[in-house]
This record gives structure tokens, sequence and C-alpha cells, in this order.
């Protein structure tokens, strides 16, 4: 059974950082692509960043660009989100999503995706 785990959320004042880290399990290769979405109470879902094919491409939304970095961790199957200057707009749960076989979907596109992680919460305080 597939399954992704996030952890690294919590509380950090603005000007912080924080470091998210998922892990997806249940396959023996990796991911394609795996991606960060966040969703805001009152908003929808949105990308944040993903990372993708043998090369580890990597994307942003405009508005992390420069403060966030995404990257494939040690371990086998985890992506990490180093968040770095930290805004309360950035306040939100994060969820990890992973697309297992390249498909020709957008890496923006939540619908990209075949599994996702329960969420993490992150909470940047003014």
């Amino acid at each position: 059974q597939v399954q992704l785990a996030e952890s690294g959320g919590g509380l950090v004042q603005a000007g912080g950082s924080l470091k998210l880290s998922c892990a997806a399990s249940g396959r023996t290769f990796s991911p394609y692509t795996m991606g960060w979405f966040r969703q805001a109470p009152g908003k929808e879902r949105e990308f944040v960043a993903a990372i993708s094919g043998s090369r580890s491409s990597t994307y942003y939304e405009d508005s992390v660009k420069g403060r966030f970095t995404i990257s494939r961790g040690n371990a086998k199957n985890t992506v990490l989100l180093q968040m770095n200057s930290l805004k309360p707009e950035d306040t939100a749960v994060y969820y990890c999503a992973a697309e297992w076989y390249y498909t020709g979907g957008l890496y923006y596109q939540a619908q990209t995706y075949d599994n996702w992680g329960q969420g993490t919460q992150v909470t940047v305080s003014s």
C-alpha cells in the first residue's frame, strides 16, 4: 500500500525557517515527480514546488521562488522542502504528492499526482 508521510510543520515567526520532509513508501522504485502543495483556510489547494525526473528538475510557484528549496532526501523516496524567510501568507496545510510514472501531466496540477499525504500544518506568526 502506497503511503506518503509529511513531517516538520509547526509554528514559526515571520522571517524564520522550517524544513518539511516527506517519505513515500509502498513501491520499490522512486516516484518520477514529487511535489508540495498547500491549502490555506477558505482557499483552494495551490502548487508550491516540485522535483521531477532523473535530473531532479525543480519548479516553484512564483511567490516562493528564492525562499523555498525542494530537494530529494538522502533516504530513498524522500523529498525535502526548506522554507526560509517565511511570511504570514505562507500559513497553510502543506501536502506532499507523488507521481510514480511519467504521464506528461503538468507538475503544477493536482490531478497529475497519484498519491497524497495527510498534510502538515505550517503557521507563520507576524
